[in-house]
Order: structure tokens, then C-alpha cells, then sequence
């Protein structure tokens, strides 16, 4: 049915990633309300994360850099809602924002660029990437290979592959599918790479005193989605975790039982704790949390605000 309200303006990043996740917010709130296509319009923001990419992200003001513009659109009242990939959005935000919902989690693992499997990445191959977690894992895995920092959107990573300056890298399984490239690269299971907190999912978020808009929100919030991605924030709350600590988390749901697995990194992954636990209350992820820190080194721990 056509709009009867004046358009919805849904704030997102402008990168053609963040733009295709926004689309598919707007595609899943026509669908459940009966819109049209002008209910909402899409309102793409140049975030600081996104201009400022020769440094990496845990030394610029971290994941805030991606949230803080798209906070302030909403709260001006320029914005009704923003869309955020979870896994850049810190885990502490602000009383005035609420995440309204949570879209059905795409592919969370990493894929391999440039190599068809950790074991036949080449001796001392150049590993691209500026995140302090697959950093950790590879070198975990082959302490033999370098790391060179590359940030960007998907496609300028995969063109300064091409272009010689790194040999492989890692990128989200989620991101790609979402772009149309889902043949590229080699899916890594979780027990090899463990994914970042939140990794393949999509948040909605809007004013927290605005209780309409958070009703509209909520029918396309994915129960299950939601609930493993509170679980993933909750561990990294208790860790007091920041863009600088190598930690890594998944949940998933068994039979109906939802499975934390989380671990904890040196920067060189020569350090390493990793622990499972089964969610049976809110407050599991904390017990997992201090679990992992009891059994960490005294330089690991330190990294997570232990």
C-alpha cells in the first residue's frame, strides 16, 4: 500500500557495502509493513572511518569512527534510523539510541583471498589486513607470515591485492554475499578462524524515546540473530574489549541451545585461551568472560582490561 506517513530517512554509511545493507532494511520493512518504495528514503553519510585510511582503525578512535556522525544525524532528528554492521559498533553506546532490531545473520565466517587453504599460504607470504584479531589468528596458525595493514572498503582490499601489495588477505564471508561475490575466496571454518563478535550481522537503531518507531523496527528484528549477537556484546563488555584486543566470538544455536565459543589473543597469537560455554541466562557470557581472563597469562589478560 502507498505511504501514509511523510518518508522514513534511514541513515547509513555510503560504501556500496553499507549502502547494500541498507537496501535490504528498506526491502524487509516494505515487505512486513506493505510500503511502497517512497516510505523510505536512504540518507548515506562519509563517516571519519571511512575518509581516514592510511592508519589503522584501533588508533584513529576505533569503532566509534564508523557510529559517531550516523549517531549525531539521529539524534538531531536528521535521521529517523541508522543501519550498522554489529561488528563495527561499540559496545557501549549511548542511553539516547536503541538497537531496535536485528536482521537474520548472513555467513559469519572469514574467507581466504589468495590462497586456497592457511596451510598453502605461501612461506613468509604478505598477510593484509588491519584487523588486531586475524592478524593474531594467522600468525597463531603460520608464524612464518607477515602482516602488512590494508584497510578500505571490499573493493579497494581486493585491489591493492591485485595491484602486489599484500599476497593474501581476509575478508568477512557476509560482506562479499552481500556485494554479489560469493565465489570469492575460500570460506574458513570457525574452529580455524573464530569470527569477530557480531560478525554477519545487521543492526537497526533508533531514538530510544521514540516508541513507535521502535514498535515498526521490531517486527523485522530475528529473534535468534539477536539474541547469539547479545551474547557476543555481552562477553565483550565483560572483557572490557576494545579495537586493540585480539579476541574473537561466536554463538550459534544447537537444537535449540545456544553455544558460546570465544577466544583471547596476544597481538603475535603466540598467546592464546579459548573456552565454550552453553547460554542458559544473560548472565553467561560474563561467567565465559571471566573464565577466560582467569586462564589467560598475566600479558594476556592485560589486553582485556583484566
Amino acid at each position: 500500500m502507498p505511504a501514509t506517513h511523510p518518508p522514513y530517512r534511514l541513515g547509513t554509511r555510503a560504501s556500496p557495502l553499507a549502502m547494500a545493507q541498507a537496501h535490504l532494511v528498506k526491502a524487509a520493512l516494505m515487505a512486513a509493513h506493505g510500503w511502497d518504495d517512497a516510505a523510505i528514503v536512504i540518507v548515506s553519510v562519509v563517516t571519519e572511518g571511512d575518509r581516514i585510511l592510511d592508519r589503522p582503525l584501533a588508533d584513529i578512535g576505533g569503532k566509534a569512527l564508523w557510529t559517531k556522525m550516523l549517531d549525531a544525524k539521529l539524534l538531531s532528528g536528521e535521521t529517523d534510523f541508522s543501519v550498522h554492521s554489529m561488528k563495527d559498533v561499540e559496545t557501549v553506546r549511548p542511553d539516547a539510541i536503541a538497537l531496535a532490531a536485528i536482521l537474520e545473520r548472513g555467513d559469519p565466517r572469514d574467507r581466504l583471498i589468495g590462497a586456497t587453504s592457511i596451510a598453502t599460504i605461501a612461506q613468509g607470504a604478505r598477510i593484509g589486513t588491519s584487523s588486531p584479531r586475524r592478524a593474531a589468528q594467522i600468525q597463531r596458525l603460520r608464524p612464518d607470515v607477515q602482516i602488512v595493514g590494508i584497510r578500505g572498503n571490499v573493493a579497494t582490499r581486493l585491489k591493492k591485492l591485485e595491484l602486489g601489495e599484500a599476497d593474501v588477505t581476509l575478508l568477512a564471508a557476509a560482506g562479499l554475499d552481500r556485494l554479489g561475490s560469493p565465489g570469492i575466496g575460500v570460506a574458513l571454518d570457525t574452529e580455524t578462524m573464530l569470527p569477530a563478535a557480531s560478525q554477519g550481522a545487521i543492526g537497526v537503531e533508533t531514538r530510544a524515546d521514540d516508541g513507535a518507531l521502535l514498535r515498526l523496527l521490531a517486527v523485522i528484528n530475528h529473534a535468534p540473530t539477536r539474541m547469539a549477537v547479545d551474547a557476543e556484546r555481552a562477553l565483550l563488555a565483560e572483557l572490557v574489549a576494545d579495537c586493540h584486543s585480539p579476541v574473537g566470538a561466536h554463538a550459534c544455536w544447537q537444537r535449540g541451545t545456544m553455544i558460546l565459543t570465544a577466544e583471547l589473543l596476544s597481538g603475535d597469537g603466540r598467546d592464546h585461551v579459548r573456552d565454550t560455554i552453553v547460554v542458559d541466562s544473560a548472565a553467561t557470557p560474563a561467567v565465559l568472560a571471566r573464565r577466560l581472563l582467569e586462564q589467560a597469562t598475566p600479558e594476556l589478560r592485560a589486553l582485556f582490561g583484566g
